[in-house]
Protein backbone atom coordinates (compact mmCIF):
# COMPACT_ATOMS: atom_id res chain seq x y z
CA UNK A 1 0.00 0.00 0.00
CA UNK A 2 1.40 3.07 -0.88
CA UNK A 3 1.53 6.00 1.86
CA UNK A 4 -0.56 8.77 1.58
CA UNK A 5 -2.69 11.52 3.47
CA UNK A 6 -5.33 14.14 2.77
CA UNK A 7 -6.93 16.33 5.16
CA UNK A 8 -9.48 18.93 4.67
CA UNK A 9 -10.48 22.41 6.15
CA UNK A 10 -13.03 25.10 5.58
CA UNK A 11 -15.11 25.15 2.68
CA UNK A 12 -12.87 22.53 1.28
CA UNK A 13 -13.36 20.03 4.34
CA UNK A 14 -17.89 21.54 3.77
CA UNK A 15 -17.72 20.47 -0.23
CA UNK A 16 -16.33 16.81 0.80
CA UNK A 17 -18.59 15.81 3.73
CA UNK A 18 -21.67 16.82 1.44
CA UNK A 19 -20.39 15.70 -2.54
CA UNK A 20 -17.86 12.47 -1.16
CA UNK A 21 -21.11 10.74 0.09
CA UNK A 22 -22.93 11.27 -2.91
CA UNK A 23 -19.59 10.31 -5.08
CA UNK A 24 -19.42 6.76 -2.98
CA UNK A 25 -23.57 6.28 -3.41
CA UNK A 26 -22.63 6.43 -7.46
CA UNK A 27 -20.27 4.10 -6.91
CA UNK A 28 -18.17 6.44 -9.27
CA UNK A 29 -14.22 5.84 -7.63
CA UNK A 30 -15.34 1.64 -9.00
CA UNK A 31 -16.78 2.82 -12.47
CA UNK A 32 -13.87 4.98 -13.24
CA UNK A 33 -11.70 1.73 -12.29
CA UNK A 34 -13.96 -0.08 -14.67
CA UNK A 35 -12.93 2.35 -17.30
CA UNK A 36 -17.14 3.55 -17.83
CA UNK A 37 -16.95 6.40 -20.20
CA UNK A 38 -20.26 7.61 -19.56
CA UNK A 39 -19.79 9.16 -16.35
CA UNK A 40 -19.43 12.79 -17.84
CA UNK A 41 -22.26 12.63 -19.88
CA UNK A 42 -23.46 11.60 -23.28
CA UNK A 43 -21.48 14.54 -25.21
CA UNK A 44 -18.12 13.82 -23.62
CA UNK A 45 -18.69 9.87 -24.03
CA UNK A 46 -17.33 9.81 -27.43
CA UNK A 47 -13.83 11.57 -26.40
CA UNK A 48 -13.80 10.14 -22.84
CA UNK A 49 -14.05 6.63 -24.55
CA UNK A 50 -10.44 7.10 -25.89
CA UNK A 51 -9.04 8.76 -23.17
CA UNK A 52 -9.05 6.21 -20.18
CA UNK A 53 -5.78 4.68 -20.56
CA UNK A 54 -3.97 6.35 -17.51
CA UNK A 55 -6.62 5.08 -14.82
CA UNK A 56 -4.56 1.51 -15.21
CA UNK A 57 -1.26 2.78 -16.61
CA UNK A 58 0.88 -0.16 -15.75
CA UNK A 59 -0.81 -2.52 -18.44
CA UNK A 60 0.82 -0.49 -21.12
CA UNK A 61 3.54 0.88 -18.93
CA UNK A 62 5.83 -2.24 -17.56
CA UNK A 63 6.45 -3.60 -20.65
CA UNK A 64 8.22 -0.35 -21.29
CA UNK A 65 10.66 -0.70 -18.63
CA UNK A 66 13.33 -2.70 -19.80
CA UNK A 67 14.05 -1.74 -23.19
CA UNK A 68 14.04 1.81 -21.87
CA UNK A 69 16.77 0.36 -18.88
CA UNK A 70 18.41 -1.28 -21.43
CA UNK A 71 18.75 1.28 -23.79
CA UNK A 72 20.10 3.77 -21.27
CA UNK A 73 22.52 1.19 -20.51
CA UNK A 74 23.73 0.84 -24.05
CA UNK A 75 23.88 5.25 -24.54
CA UNK A 76 26.18 5.27 -21.46
CA UNK A 77 28.68 2.64 -22.49
CA UNK A 78 28.59 4.90 -25.33
CA UNK A 79 29.65 7.84 -23.52
CA UNK A 80 26.20 8.75 -23.73
CA UNK A 81 24.99 10.38 -20.63
CA UNK A 82 23.30 13.94 -21.06
CA UNK A 83 19.75 14.13 -22.34
CA UNK A 84 17.74 16.33 -23.76
CA UNK A 85 14.10 16.07 -24.05
CA UNK A 86 12.52 17.78 -26.45
CA UNK A 87 8.31 18.49 -25.50
CA UNK A 88 5.25 20.46 -24.69
CA UNK A 89 2.97 20.48 -22.48
CA UNK A 90 2.35 17.19 -19.82
CA UNK A 91 5.18 15.25 -22.29
CA UNK A 92 7.79 17.49 -20.55
CA UNK A 93 6.62 19.04 -17.51
CA UNK A 94 6.16 14.86 -16.32
CA UNK A 95 9.53 14.16 -16.80
CA UNK A 96 10.91 17.40 -15.32
CA UNK A 97 9.51 16.84 -12.09
CA UNK A 98 10.24 12.90 -12.02
CA UNK A 99 13.62 13.65 -12.68
CA UNK A 100 14.31 17.05 -10.58
CA UNK A 101 12.49 15.01 -7.63
CA UNK A 102 15.04 12.13 -8.29
CA UNK A 103 18.47 14.77 -8.36
CA UNK A 104 18.68 13.37 -12.06
CA UNK A 105 19.78 15.42 -14.88
CA UNK A 106 17.81 16.14 -17.58
CA UNK A 107 17.88 18.95 -19.69
CA UNK A 108 14.06 19.92 -20.97
CA UNK A 109 13.70 21.75 -24.07
CA UNK A 110 10.13 22.92 -23.94
CA UNK A 111 10.37 26.46 -25.96
CA UNK A 112 11.07 28.25 -29.40
CA UNK A 113 13.44 31.00 -27.50
CA UNK A 114 16.45 30.99 -29.97
CA UNK A 115 18.65 31.96 -26.84
CA UNK A 116 17.66 28.52 -24.96
CA UNK A 117 17.73 26.20 -27.90
CA UNK A 118 21.26 27.90 -28.75
CA UNK A 119 21.90 26.79 -25.19
CA UNK A 120 20.53 23.42 -25.43
CA UNK A 121 22.13 22.31 -28.79
CA UNK A 122 25.63 23.43 -27.90
CA UNK A 123 26.13 21.95 -25.12
CA UNK A 124 28.08 18.44 -24.91
CA UNK A 125 26.45 17.37 -28.74
CA UNK A 126 28.82 13.87 -28.15
CA UNK A 127 27.08 12.69 -24.95
CA UNK A 128 23.27 13.95 -25.92
CA UNK A 129 20.71 11.51 -26.74
CA UNK A 130 17.22 13.75 -27.98
CA UNK A 131 14.57 12.66 -26.81
CA UNK A 132 11.55 14.23 -28.97
CA UNK A 133 8.15 13.08 -27.43
CA UNK A 134 4.84 14.50 -29.45
CA UNK A 135 1.73 12.29 -28.67
CA UNK A 136 0.36 13.62 -32.32
CA UNK A 137 3.95 14.04 -34.21
CA UNK A 138 3.06 17.27 -35.68
CA UNK A 139 3.52 19.77 -32.87
CA UNK A 140 5.35 22.67 -34.54
CA UNK A 141 7.64 23.24 -31.63
CA UNK A 142 9.11 19.83 -30.98
CA UNK A 143 9.39 19.08 -35.11
CA UNK A 144 11.76 22.36 -35.14
CA UNK A 145 13.83 21.27 -32.40
CA UNK A 146 14.02 17.76 -33.61
CA UNK A 147 15.21 19.55 -37.16
CA UNK A 148 17.85 21.60 -35.35
CA UNK A 149 19.13 18.55 -33.35
CA UNK A 150 19.22 16.44 -36.54
CA UNK A 151 21.50 19.00 -38.42
CA UNK A 152 23.50 19.84 -35.54
CA UNK A 153 24.50 15.74 -35.11
CA UNK A 154 25.35 15.13 -38.26
CA UNK A 155 27.67 18.44 -38.48
CA UNK A 156 29.46 16.99 -35.65
CA UNK A 157 29.90 13.41 -37.55
CA UNK A 158 27.53 11.68 -35.44
CA UNK A 159 24.60 9.82 -37.63
CA UNK A 160 21.05 11.06 -35.92
CA UNK A 161 19.70 8.00 -35.81
CA UNK A 162 22.09 6.91 -32.88
CA UNK A 163 21.31 9.87 -31.30
CA UNK A 164 17.62 10.45 -31.37
CA UNK A 165 14.52 8.61 -29.42
CA UNK A 166 11.00 9.36 -30.34
CA UNK A 167 7.83 9.11 -28.25
CA UNK A 168 4.49 9.27 -29.83
CA UNK A 169 1.49 7.35 -30.17
CA UNK A 170 1.05 4.32 -32.94
CA UNK A 171 0.29 5.30 -36.31
CA UNK A 172 1.18 9.26 -35.78
CA UNK A 173 2.90 11.18 -38.24
CA UNK A 174 6.02 10.93 -36.48
CA UNK A 175 5.94 7.50 -36.10
CA UNK A 176 6.14 6.62 -39.03
CA UNK A 177 9.23 9.21 -40.27
CA UNK A 178 10.55 8.40 -36.91
CA UNK A 179 10.82 4.83 -37.73
CA UNK A 180 11.80 5.33 -41.61
CA UNK A 181 14.38 7.67 -40.94
CA UNK A 182 15.64 4.76 -38.53
CA UNK A 183 15.24 6.04 -35.20
CA UNK A 184 14.42 4.25 -31.70
CA UNK A 185 10.75 4.70 -31.54
CA UNK A 186 8.56 4.04 -28.17
CA UNK A 187 4.82 3.99 -28.48
CA UNK A 188 2.62 5.49 -26.04
CA UNK A 189 -0.86 4.41 -25.13
CA UNK A 190 -2.67 6.29 -27.34
CA UNK A 191 -5.69 6.14 -24.93
CA UNK A 192 -4.44 8.75 -22.80
CA UNK A 193 -4.34 12.16 -23.49
CA UNK A 194 -0.58 14.26 -22.94
CA UNK A 195 -1.73 16.23 -19.63
CA UNK A 196 -2.14 12.85 -17.84
CA UNK A 197 0.69 10.64 -19.65
CA UNK A 198 2.99 11.06 -16.57
CA UNK A 199 2.97 6.95 -16.25
CA UNK A 200 2.98 6.36 -19.53
CA UNK A 201 6.02 6.40 -22.11
CA UNK A 202 5.72 10.18 -22.44
CA UNK A 203 7.06 10.16 -18.35
CA UNK A 204 9.16 7.09 -18.04
CA UNK A 205 11.16 7.20 -21.77
CA UNK A 206 13.42 10.24 -20.67
CA UNK A 207 12.82 9.79 -17.22
CA UNK A 208 14.25 6.34 -17.63
CA UNK A 209 16.96 7.80 -19.95
CA UNK A 210 18.47 9.67 -17.69
CA UNK A 211 18.70 7.45 -14.70
CA UNK A 212 15.48 7.47 -12.52
CA UNK A 213 14.14 4.79 -11.07
CA UNK A 214 11.03 4.39 -13.05
CA UNK A 215 10.05 0.87 -11.91
CA UNK A 216 9.69 2.42 -8.23
CA UNK A 217 7.62 5.17 -9.55
CA UNK A 218 5.38 2.98 -10.89
CA UNK A 219 5.25 1.22 -8.41
CA UNK A 220 4.20 3.41 -6.39
CA UNK A 221 0.95 4.75 -8.22
CA UNK A 222 -0.20 0.97 -9.14
CA UNK A 223 0.38 0.26 -5.12
CA UNK A 224 -2.57 3.50 -5.03
CA UNK A 225 -4.89 2.20 -7.43
CA UNK A 226 -6.71 0.21 -5.08
CA UNK A 227 -7.87 2.71 -3.02
CA UNK A 228 -7.94 5.00 -5.46
CA UNK A 229 -10.90 2.78 -6.96
CA UNK A 230 -12.66 1.83 -3.96
CA UNK A 231 -16.23 3.28 -3.06
CA UNK A 232 -15.21 4.55 0.41
CA UNK A 233 -15.40 7.84 2.13
CA UNK A 234 -12.10 7.93 2.95
CA UNK A 235 -10.73 7.41 -0.79
CA UNK A 236 -8.28 10.50 -1.54
CA UNK A 237 -9.28 11.19 -5.45
CA UNK A 238 -12.71 11.83 -3.92
CA UNK A 239 -12.22 13.96 -1.62
CA UNK A 240 -9.47 16.57 -3.18
CA UNK A 241 -12.25 15.92 -6.31
CA UNK A 242 -14.79 17.41 -4.37
CA UNK A 243 -12.99 19.90 -2.56
CA UNK A 244 -11.49 21.14 -6.13
CA UNK A 245 -15.10 20.99 -8.13
CA UNK A 246 -17.15 21.59 -5.51
CA UNK A 247 -16.95 24.38 -2.76
CA UNK A 248 -20.40 26.82 -2.81
CA UNK A 249 -19.92 28.96 -4.38
CA UNK A 250 -16.92 27.15 -5.94
CA UNK A 251 -13.29 28.74 -5.04
CA UNK A 252 -12.40 28.85 -8.59
CA UNK A 253 -8.43 29.61 -7.94
CA UNK A 254 -6.36 26.76 -6.41
CA UNK A 255 -3.08 28.34 -4.85
CA UNK A 256 -1.01 25.29 -4.97
CA UNK A 257 1.62 25.66 -2.02
CA UNK A 258 4.75 23.16 -1.31
CA UNK A 259 5.67 23.13 2.27
CA UNK A 260 8.37 20.81 2.20
CA UNK A 261 6.99 17.57 0.19
CA UNK A 262 9.92 16.92 -1.77
CA UNK A 263 8.07 17.17 -5.05
CA UNK A 264 10.34 19.69 -7.06
CA UNK A 265 8.07 21.60 -9.35
CA UNK A 266 5.07 19.58 -8.73
CA UNK A 267 2.80 22.65 -8.54
CA UNK A 268 3.94 23.25 -12.05
CA UNK A 269 2.64 19.76 -13.67
CA UNK A 270 -0.48 19.68 -11.39
CA UNK A 271 -1.41 23.63 -12.82
CA UNK A 272 -1.50 21.93 -16.54
CA UNK A 273 -3.55 19.07 -15.61
CA UNK A 274 -6.10 20.88 -13.90
CA UNK A 275 -6.40 24.33 -15.65
CA UNK A 276 -6.38 22.07 -19.08
CA UNK A 277 -8.90 19.48 -17.92
CA UNK A 278 -11.49 22.27 -16.51
CA UNK A 279 -10.95 26.01 -18.22
CA UNK A 280 -13.82 26.03 -20.93
CA UNK A 281 -17.25 26.84 -21.56
CA UNK A 282 -16.84 29.57 -19.29
CA UNK A 283 -15.82 27.78 -16.12
CA UNK A 284 -13.12 26.17 -14.73
CA UNK A 285 -10.29 25.98 -11.97
CA UNK A 286 -7.25 28.47 -12.21
CA UNK A 287 -4.19 26.89 -10.62
CA UNK A 288 -1.79 29.15 -9.31
CA UNK A 289 1.44 28.43 -8.40
CA UNK A 290 2.51 30.26 -5.16
CA UNK A 291 5.61 29.91 -2.40
CA UNK A 292 4.50 30.14 1.09
CA UNK A 293 3.93 33.14 2.72
CA UNK A 294 2.92 34.94 -0.38
CA UNK A 295 0.10 37.01 -0.64
CA UNK A 296 -2.32 34.39 -2.19
CA UNK A 297 -1.06 31.78 -0.29
CA UNK A 298 -2.04 32.70 2.73
CA UNK A 299 -6.10 32.14 2.66
CA UNK A 300 -8.71 34.38 3.57
CA UNK A 301 -9.90 35.37 -0.28
CA UNK A 302 -13.18 34.02 -1.00
CA UNK A 303 -12.17 32.75 -4.38
CA UNK A 304 -9.11 30.74 -3.70
CA UNK A 305 -8.42 27.49 -2.42
CA UNK A 306 -5.20 26.65 -0.79
CA UNK A 307 -3.57 23.29 -2.02
CA UNK A 308 -0.82 22.72 0.77
CA UNK A 309 1.87 19.74 -0.34
CA UNK A 310 3.68 18.77 2.75
CA UNK A 311 5.93 15.64 3.93
CA UNK A 312 4.25 14.60 6.66
CA UNK A 313 0.75 15.21 7.52
CA UNK A 314 0.77 15.00 11.11
CA UNK A 315 3.36 17.92 11.07
CA UNK A 316 3.38 20.06 7.91
CA UNK A 317 5.70 22.82 7.82
CA UNK A 318 4.25 26.12 8.66
CA UNK A 319 0.83 24.71 9.13
CA UNK A 320 -1.11 26.91 11.41
CA UNK A 321 -3.20 26.64 14.31
CA UNK A 322 -6.42 27.86 12.25
CA UNK A 323 -6.12 25.26 9.65
CA UNK A 324 -9.25 23.25 10.76
CA UNK A 325 -11.04 26.64 9.44
CA UNK A 326 -9.12 27.18 6.14
CA UNK A 327 -10.26 27.14 2.88
CA UNK A 328 -7.62 24.47 1.88
CA UNK A 329 -6.63 21.14 1.49
CA UNK A 330 -3.45 19.01 2.54
CA UNK A 331 -1.66 16.69 0.88
CA UNK A 332 1.07 14.04 1.33
CA UNK A 333 2.34 11.24 -0.97
CA UNK A 334 5.26 9.89 -2.63
CA UNK A 335 5.55 11.43 -6.39
CA UNK A 336 4.02 8.08 -7.80
CA UNK A 337 1.27 8.21 -5.56
CA UNK A 338 0.41 11.70 -6.22
CA UNK A 339 0.26 11.84 -9.91
CA UNK A 340 -2.48 8.75 -9.80
CA UNK A 341 -4.25 11.13 -7.25
CA UNK A 342 -4.48 13.95 -9.08
CA UNK A 343 -5.32 12.45 -12.11
CA UNK A 344 -8.65 10.77 -10.86
CA UNK A 345 -9.28 14.20 -8.77
CA UNK A 346 -9.12 15.82 -12.04
CA UNK A 347 -11.82 13.06 -13.35
CA UNK A 348 -13.86 14.19 -9.96
CA UNK A 349 -14.13 17.46 -10.61
CA UNK A 350 -14.84 17.42 -13.83
CA UNK A 351 -17.69 15.72 -13.70
CA UNK A 352 -18.80 17.67 -10.40
CA UNK A 353 -18.58 21.00 -13.15
CA UNK A 354 -20.14 19.49 -15.43
CA UNK A 355 -17.15 19.82 -18.43
CA UNK A 356 -15.48 16.88 -20.69
CA UNK A 357 -12.05 16.66 -18.64
CA UNK A 358 -10.20 15.46 -21.55
CA UNK A 359 -10.43 17.84 -24.08
CA UNK A 360 -9.48 21.23 -24.74
CA UNK A 361 -11.45 23.17 -27.68
CA UNK A 362 -9.17 26.53 -26.82
CA UNK A 363 -5.65 25.44 -27.20
CA UNK A 364 -5.48 24.99 -31.30
CA UNK A 365 -6.90 28.61 -31.50
CA UNK A 366 -3.41 30.11 -30.51
CA UNK A 367 -1.41 27.87 -32.96
CA UNK A 368 -3.67 28.42 -35.84
CA UNK A 369 -3.48 32.13 -34.91
CA UNK A 370 0.48 31.91 -34.50
CA UNK A 371 0.70 29.87 -37.77
CA UNK A 372 -1.38 32.15 -39.83
CA UNK A 373 1.21 35.50 -38.58
CA UNK A 374 4.08 33.27 -39.63
CA UNK A 375 2.95 32.31 -43.13
CA UNK A 376 1.59 35.68 -44.03
CA UNK A 377 4.61 37.75 -42.63
CA UNK A 378 2.09 40.73 -42.19
CA UNK A 379 3.99 44.43 -41.51
CA UNK A 380 5.43 45.01 -37.98
CA UNK A 381 2.26 46.33 -35.99
CA UNK A 382 3.39 50.21 -34.30
CA UNK A 383 3.49 50.51 -30.59
CA UNK A 384 1.21 52.27 -29.34
CA UNK A 385 4.18 53.97 -27.15
CA UNK A 386 8.00 53.41 -26.56
CA UNK A 387 9.36 53.86 -22.96
CA UNK A 388 13.36 53.33 -23.24
CA UNK A 389 13.90 49.33 -24.04
CA UNK A 390 10.04 48.75 -24.33
CA UNK A 391 7.61 48.94 -26.67
CA UNK A 392 4.10 48.73 -25.18
CA UNK A 393 1.11 47.03 -27.56
CA UNK A 394 -2.60 46.38 -25.62
CA UNK A 395 -5.40 44.88 -26.57
CA UNK A 396 -8.07 47.95 -27.64
CA UNK A 397 -10.26 47.27 -24.26
CA UNK A 398 -7.09 49.16 -22.30
CA UNK A 399 -5.10 51.01 -25.14
CA UNK A 400 -6.46 54.70 -24.75
CA UNK A 401 -4.37 56.85 -22.97
CA UNK A 402 -1.21 54.53 -22.94
CA UNK A 403 1.61 57.21 -23.53
CA UNK A 404 4.44 55.09 -20.87
CA UNK A 405 5.21 51.79 -18.91
CA UNK A 406 3.45 53.10 -16.11
CA UNK A 407 0.53 53.96 -17.71
CA UNK A 408 0.27 50.74 -19.57
CA UNK A 409 0.73 49.01 -15.87
CA UNK A 410 -2.40 51.05 -14.87
CA UNK A 411 -4.43 50.37 -17.82
CA UNK A 412 -4.34 46.52 -17.16
CA UNK A 413 -4.30 46.74 -13.62
CA UNK A 414 -7.06 49.12 -13.38
CA UNK A 415 -9.29 46.41 -16.02
CA UNK A 416 -9.14 44.34 -12.83
CA UNK A 417 -12.57 42.91 -10.93
CA UNK A 418 -13.09 41.48 -7.45
CA UNK A 419 -12.70 37.78 -8.78
CA UNK A 420 -9.73 38.81 -11.30
CA UNK A 421 -6.45 37.03 -11.81
CA UNK A 422 -3.37 38.49 -13.49
CA UNK A 423 -1.17 36.02 -16.28
CA UNK A 424 2.42 37.09 -16.34
CA UNK A 425 3.00 35.54 -19.75
CA UNK A 426 6.90 35.31 -20.64
CA UNK A 427 8.21 34.45 -23.72
CA UNK A 428 11.87 34.59 -23.37
CA UNK A 429 14.65 32.35 -21.74
CA UNK A 430 13.13 30.42 -18.92
CA UNK A 431 16.52 29.25 -18.21
CA UNK A 432 19.25 32.65 -18.25
CA UNK A 433 16.06 34.34 -17.10
CA UNK A 434 14.82 32.46 -14.67
CA UNK A 435 14.44 34.37 -11.82
CA UNK A 436 12.14 36.35 -13.38
CA UNK A 437 9.60 34.58 -12.06
CA UNK A 438 9.94 35.74 -8.55
CA UNK A 439 8.52 39.28 -9.73
CA UNK A 440 4.60 37.38 -8.90
CA UNK A 441 4.78 37.04 -5.62
CA UNK A 442 5.25 40.82 -4.75
CA UNK A 443 2.55 41.46 -7.96
CA UNK A 444 -0.27 39.95 -6.15
CA UNK A 445 0.78 41.26 -3.06
CA UNK A 446 0.62 44.89 -4.52
CA UNK A 447 -3.10 43.64 -6.29
CA UNK A 448 -3.98 41.89 -3.86
CA UNK A 449 -5.72 39.03 -6.55
CA UNK A 450 -3.69 35.87 -7.57
CA UNK A 451 -1.00 35.83 -9.74
CA UNK A 452 0.12 33.16 -12.48
CA UNK A 453 3.14 33.02 -14.15
CA UNK A 454 3.62 30.99 -17.25
CA UNK A 455 6.56 30.60 -19.84
CA UNK A 456 5.95 30.79 -22.98
CA UNK A 457 5.27 28.91 -25.39
CA UNK A 458 4.86 26.18 -22.94
CA UNK A 459 1.46 27.08 -21.58
CA UNK A 460 -0.07 27.59 -24.31
CA UNK A 461 0.33 23.91 -24.35
CA UNK A 462 -1.53 23.56 -20.98
CA UNK A 463 -2.77 26.75 -18.96
CA UNK A 464 -3.84 28.59 -22.05
CA UNK A 465 -6.67 26.50 -22.29
CA UNK A 466 -7.90 27.99 -19.56
CA UNK A 467 -7.28 31.43 -20.32
CA UNK A 468 -9.48 31.02 -23.64
CA UNK A 469 -11.77 29.00 -22.28
CA UNK A 470 -12.14 29.70 -18.14
CA UNK A 471 -14.25 32.41 -16.50
CA UNK A 472 -13.39 35.86 -18.52
CA UNK A 473 -11.41 36.79 -15.20
CA UNK A 474 -7.99 37.01 -16.34
CA UNK A 475 -5.36 40.14 -17.26
CA UNK A 476 -2.81 39.35 -19.26
CA UNK A 477 0.77 40.87 -19.07
CA UNK A 478 2.90 39.91 -22.29
CA UNK A 479 6.64 39.57 -22.24
CA UNK A 480 8.49 38.94 -25.45
CA UNK A 481 12.20 40.16 -26.80
CA UNK A 482 13.65 41.30 -30.15
CA UNK A 483 17.35 41.18 -28.86
CA UNK A 484 18.38 37.80 -29.10
CA UNK A 485 20.76 35.74 -31.28
CA UNK A 486 18.39 34.56 -33.59
CA UNK A 487 18.62 30.94 -35.26
CA UNK A 488 17.22 29.44 -38.31
CA UNK A 489 14.92 26.14 -38.08
CA UNK A 490 16.41 23.63 -40.90
CA UNK A 491 14.15 23.57 -43.99
CA UNK A 492 11.72 26.43 -42.77
CA UNK A 493 10.89 29.37 -43.97
CA UNK A 494 11.15 31.20 -40.57
CA UNK A 495 13.64 31.41 -37.82
CA UNK A 496 12.95 30.16 -33.93
CA UNK A 497 12.92 34.16 -33.36
CA UNK A 498 10.19 35.07 -36.07
CA UNK A 499 8.04 31.61 -34.09
CA UNK A 500 8.06 32.45 -30.92
CA UNK A 501 7.14 36.58 -31.61
CA UNK A 502 4.18 34.69 -34.32
CA UNK A 503 3.30 32.45 -30.94
CA UNK A 504 3.28 35.40 -28.41
CA UNK A 505 1.04 37.50 -30.92
CA UNK A 506 -1.16 34.78 -31.50
CA UNK A 507 -1.93 34.08 -28.79
CA UNK A 508 -2.29 38.23 -28.09
CA UNK A 509 -4.70 38.39 -30.56
CA UNK A 510 -6.93 35.35 -29.86
CA UNK A 511 -7.24 36.63 -25.91
CA UNK A 512 -8.03 40.17 -27.85
CA UNK A 513 -10.53 38.37 -29.99
CA UNK A 514 -12.28 37.12 -26.29
CA UNK A 515 -12.49 41.00 -24.83
CA UNK A 516 -9.61 40.27 -22.80
CA UNK A 517 -7.61 42.73 -21.31
CA UNK A 518 -3.71 42.38 -22.83
CA UNK A 519 -0.62 44.21 -22.30
CA UNK A 520 1.86 43.61 -24.54
CA UNK A 521 5.81 44.46 -23.93
CA UNK A 522 8.25 43.98 -26.15
CA UNK A 523 11.73 44.95 -25.11
CA UNK A 524 14.09 45.73 -27.58
CA UNK A 525 17.11 45.37 -24.75
CA UNK A 526 16.17 42.37 -22.47
CA UNK A 527 18.03 43.81 -19.46
CA UNK A 528 17.36 47.02 -19.67
CA UNK A 529 13.46 46.52 -20.35
CA UNK A 530 13.29 44.33 -17.43
CA UNK A 531 15.09 46.42 -15.35
CA UNK A 532 12.11 48.96 -16.23
CA UNK A 533 9.95 46.54 -15.30
CA UNK A 534 10.85 45.40 -12.39
CA UNK A 535 11.52 49.44 -11.27
CA UNK A 536 7.56 50.25 -12.41
CA UNK A 537 6.26 46.85 -10.42
CA UNK A 538 7.83 47.99 -7.08
CA UNK A 539 6.47 51.23 -7.65
CA UNK A 540 2.79 49.79 -7.52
Amino acid sequence: MAAFGIATGGAAAVAADELVPQLVESRFASQLSALTDTLWGAEAQPEASKRLGWVHPAAASRPLIEPILALRDELRAQGVDRVVLAGMGGSSLAPEVITRTAGVELTVLDSTDPTMVHRAVEDRIEATVLVVSSKSGSTLETDSQRRIFEAAFTAAGIDPATRIVVVTDPGSPLDGSAREAGYRVFNADPNVGGRYSALTAFGLVPSGLAGVDILSLLDDAEATEAELAEDDDANPALVLGAALGGTKPLRNKIVIVDEGSGLVGFGDWAEQLIAESTGKHGQGILPVVAHPGDADATGGWDDVLLVRLVEDLDAPAGADSDAAVKDQVLLSGSLGTQFAIWEHATAVAGQLLGINPFDQPDVEAAKVAARGLLDATPEPETPLAVDGAVELRASASIAGGITDLRSGLAALFGALGPRSYVAVQAYLDRIGLVDLAEVRGPLAAALQRPVTFGWGPRFLHSTGQFHKGGPAEGAFLQLSATDGNDLQIPEREFTFGELIQAQADGDAQVLADHELPVLRLRFTNTETGLAQLREALAQL
